[in-house]
């Protein structure tokens, strides 16, 4: 018995540490849950989302994916470019009236209340540059220099993201690059890159094939820099750097290393995404204010609150000692919950919230299902405690089957759902899988520890159900 009690204080102790290191982490950032907050959807952090349609008509089936997958990167390198914070870029198969499949591009911008800047910001250009080793030298001790000097400087907590924005700016040396020159050959003299195979040793290698512009280029380039790096830069880093080992004058040239096939194959679709690999059209535009966001939120959290206190009011007034019980173990499930959104992470919109709360019911759905099960066990006559043992072991098969059902429902939801729909069922199906546990095990070890015999008024009392004596 004081081993059940050991256990049931353990899990009543970690519950609340958990709870206290969430609430600890909204207070301090640099707790433990501090360094991971709560991430949030478009539609409560505010922001714009844009939906487009590519053009995939002259696209062969089989390079389809490839061409969508290459799209989504030249548009996620653009808006990380411009400093907006955690943006959601995917694509996604849509019907159409007409039977065809529509491959659409989906942008959520955190932020960007502007649509015509969020518009601008989808429609330029990626840049694509070769660069060529900085020589050792005076130059090049300036600019590390003004490099140390400013990783000193930014030391300072005080420093704001603007601030430091307006430092680097400021200063024209940090606007070089300390180990690579910029060349005149960028991504408007590149014809195509391909994937290939050595004939020898059949290691994927990735081919360039220039302009005629770019071929003279490329030669040039590749005559002065024998054994040393030629860096090739899309959207500001590096995506490659290999070493010339001979002047290339034919404009093809190979990047070769130890790349997987995969590797290689998004290596060529970023060096292809010098521009658009498809065009895309413009199809709808949503912004969402951040002071909608907030409310919605605040509602959110408000439905949450007043109706767990509903459900706890409702389990201690009907179902008396383990409806206090079932609370306490409630209080754990939403507790790790609630880590659980910070560690995954996982982003939280107004419907994963309400999948949240939803899966909340079903938590306490699982404890009515044994209370009501103990209550028939205990009116055939038997013991509070053959009683609880028997009416966990025949309400686990329903609980069973209709978490299997709900986990079921989910998995179809977020695999064939748009963003909207795949945030509530993430969170649906992580509240079923944990109710599972504060259920049977939370619940169980709670109601065992209590070790309770016998059928005295006051045993039937407690033990009892509705508004009767017992």
């Amino acid at each position: 018995m004081w081993r059940k009690r050991f256990i049931a204080f353990i899990l009543l102790l970690a519950g609340a540490g958990i709870g206290f290191a969430i609430y600890q982490g909204e207070k301090n950032p640099e707790s433990i849950f501090g360094e991971k907050p709560f991430k949030y959807g478009l539609d409560i952090q505010g922001g714009t989302e844009l939906v487009y349609e590519a053009d995939t008509a002259n696209i062969a089936p089989g390079e389809l994916r490839q061409t969508m997958n290459a799209l989504r990167d030249v548009i996620e390198r653009r808006v990380n470019l411009f400093g907006v914070s955690e943006p959601v870029v995917q694509t996604e198969e849509a019907n159409t009236l007409s039977g065809n499949p529509s491959q659409r591009l989906i942008v959520e911008l955190p932020g960007v209340t502007d649509i015509k800047q969020a518009v601008e910001l989808i429609g330029q250009t990626p840049l694509l540059e070769f660069k060529i080793e900085r020589p050792d030298g005076e130059e090049k001790t300036r600019i590390l220099d003004a490099f140390a000097r400013t990783q000193e400087r930014f030391k300072d907590p005080t420093l704001t993201d603007d601030m430091k924005a307006a430092i680097i700016l400021s200063d024209p040396l940090l606007q070089d690059d300390p180990n690579y020159i910029p060349t005149s050959l960028n991504g408007s003299k590149l014809q195509k890159a391909s994937l290939t195979f050595d004939s020898r040793t059949n290691a994927p290698k990735v081919l360039l094939t220039f302009t005629d512009e770019g071929r003279q280029l490329f030669a040039d380039i590749t005559k002065a820099n024998i054994d040393k790096e030629v860096a090739i830069y899309l959207d500001g880093s590096p995506i490659s750097i290999p070493i010339v080992r001979e002047a290339i004058l034919d404009g093809n040239a190979e990047i070769s290393g130890n790349f997987t096939v995969k590797e290689a194959q998004e290596l060529v679709g970023r060096l292809n995404s010098g521009a658009l690999p498809v065009a895309i059209t413009l199809l709808s535009t949503q912004t969402v204010g951040a002071s909608l966001g907030e409310r919605a939120l605040t509602s959110g959290v408000k439905a949450g609150i007043v109706g767990v206190l509903i459900v706890a009011l409702f389990l201690i007034l009907w179902y008396r000692l383990p409806g206090l019980v079932a609370t306490f173990a409630l209080a754990i499930y939403i507790a790790i919950m609630l880590a659980m959104f910070k560690l995954i992470p996982v982003t939280l919109t107004a419907a994963g919230i309400a999948g949240f709360i939803l899966s909340i019911g079903m938590a306490v759905d699982a404890n009515v299902l044994i209370f009501e099960r103990m209550k028939e066990e205990m009116k055939k006559g038997k013991d509070v405690a053959d009683a609880m043992h028997d009416g966990f072991a025949r309400a686990w098969l329903s609980i069973r089957d209709s978490n299997i059902s709900s986990m079921i429902s989910a998995l179809i939801l977020f695999w064939f759902g748009t963003s909207l729909v795949k945030g509530f069922a993430l969170t649906l199906g992580i509240g079923v899988l944990i109710s599972m546990f504060s259920a049977i095990t939370v619940t169980r070890t709670f109601l065992y520890s209590l070790g309770t015999h016998g059928q005295s008024k006051l045993v039937k009392f407690l033990f009892g159900s509705g508004f009767r004596p017992s």
